[in-house]
């Protein structure tokens, strides 16, 4: 299994407003007939503002999921518009071992 988390870290004053676009880019991924995944939203401490998880169930479902995302001219109007509302975003790919 593989596990895609994307970290958001939003402009200053700005933290709602990525909430809503990535939960917009869901959407998008829904209608694309991709897996949602989950969003999270911190609550304390320092680190990303907002968290995007999905799995996968394997590598090549992962880059196929990856294409799907780049052909799609909404979902790239939506990563456009994302990163007006943040400083820095991450992506990290991490399998799973146990």
């Amino acid at each position: 299994m593989i596990i895609e988390t994307t970290n958001y870290y939003a402009k200053p004053g700005r933290e709602e407003e990525v909430l809503l676009q990535r939960r917009r880019a869901t959407a998008i991924r829904k209608r694309l007939g991709l897996p949602e995944g989950r969003t999270f939203a911190r609550l304390e401490a320092e680190g990303p503002n907002v968290q995007w998880r999905c799995e996968f169930s394997s590598e090549s479902a992962y880059r196929e999921d990856m294409a799907a995302r780049k052909e799609s001219a909404e979902f790239s109007a939506a990563r456009a518009q994302m990163h007006t509302l943040i400083e820095r975003f991450e992506r990290h790919l991490h399998e799973e071992v146990d």
